[in-house]
């Protein structure tokens, strides 16, 4: 079966930025985390999968066919959910669904309904009295609702409380149990994606650091803390980036395997985190 979403040598060009050969391959059944920092270009890239932007080069395929050449059939069988709302903020939530219907052929009201239920959604609010929260459970609703097999989430937890966080992150949990389903989710919040994610794509001015399984990242990087003395140049290479201020340094290394070469006693080995690994990878050198 051909991947729920792969993206091959994807290239974009824009006045002072550009994105560089991107590729990353997302199998049914799974999360994958796509995380950055801000301008890193994950926003970019989401647009050019729902073919929002016109691509320079590169290929892009959802349930193995073009984006391009079969956009409304691939349309009928994702979900999207953005931080931003696009509905009609002056229907109702069951008004805003007769809107939408339609306009997917698996539309399914029995499931619109349980969701309405499951997610407390009242649906004779008007969409603007809605909290942040509710209309992210509505866009998941309507994603569900058409039995989307892929969700393409841009920021979906931004500004959002902890509950309501944890709540939709339970939600998708309840969704990928579907062997057949994915999700694709972009966030800049990455303790969400320690909690769901199965994949872990990073990417940073344009380019893909790493595309892999989330455990590979924690079983291959390490942060590091100890005297600045025992730093020297030949150490020094094995570091993806360093922090130093008076009382020593932290830093990040690719091989945890090979510390017990590089030190004999005097450092302190802890996990990383993934906001670690991308602090230490986009400022690779600080002094404090």
């Amino acid at each position: 079966m051909a991947p729920i979403l792969e993206v091959k040598g994807l290239k974009k060009e824009f006045k002072g930025f550009a994105l560089k050969n991107i590729s990353f391959t997302l199998e049914r059944g799974y999360i994958m985390g796509f995380i950055g920092p801000n301008g890193a270009g994950k926003s970019t890239t989401i647009k050019l999968i729902m073919n929002l932007l016109k691509k320079d080069g590169g290929e892009i395929k959802v349930f193995g066919l073009d984006n391009i050449k079969h956009e409304k059939e691939i349309k009928n069988r994702i979900g999207f959910v953005f931080d931003e709302n696009y509905f009609y903020e002056e229907l109702t939530v069951a008004e805003m669904k007769r809107v939408i219907a339609p306009l997917y052929k698996n539309w399914d009201d029995g499931a619109f309904n349980r969701y309405l239920k499951e997610f407390s959604l009242p649906p004779d609010k008007k969409i603007k009295e809605l909290s942040k929260g509710m209309k992210m459970k509505f866009s998941l609703a309507v994603a569900l609702s058409h039995n989307a097999e892929l969700l393409i989430m841009d920021e979906p937890t931004s500004g959002l409380d902890p509950i309501i966080r944890s709540e939709l992150l339970d939600i998708l949990t309840s969704v990928i149990q579907d062997e057949n389903k994915g999700v694709f989710f972009s966030t800049h919040i990455t303790s969400d994606l320690d909690k769901i994610a199965d994949y872990i794509t990073f990417i940073n001015d344009g380019r893909i650091i790493f595309s892999c399984p989330k455990d590979d990242i924690f079983e291959k990087y390490a942060l590091v803390r100890g005297p600045k003395e025992i730093l020297n140049t030949s150490i020094r290479q094995h570091f993806i980036g360093i922090k130093e201020n008076r009382f020593g340094f932290e830093g990040l290394v690719k091989d945890k395997h090979q510390l017990n070469k590089m030190f004999k006693d005097g450092i302190v080995i802890d996990k990383p985190s993934l906001d670690d690994i991308m602090l230490y990878f986009t400022r690779r050198v600080q002094n404090v």
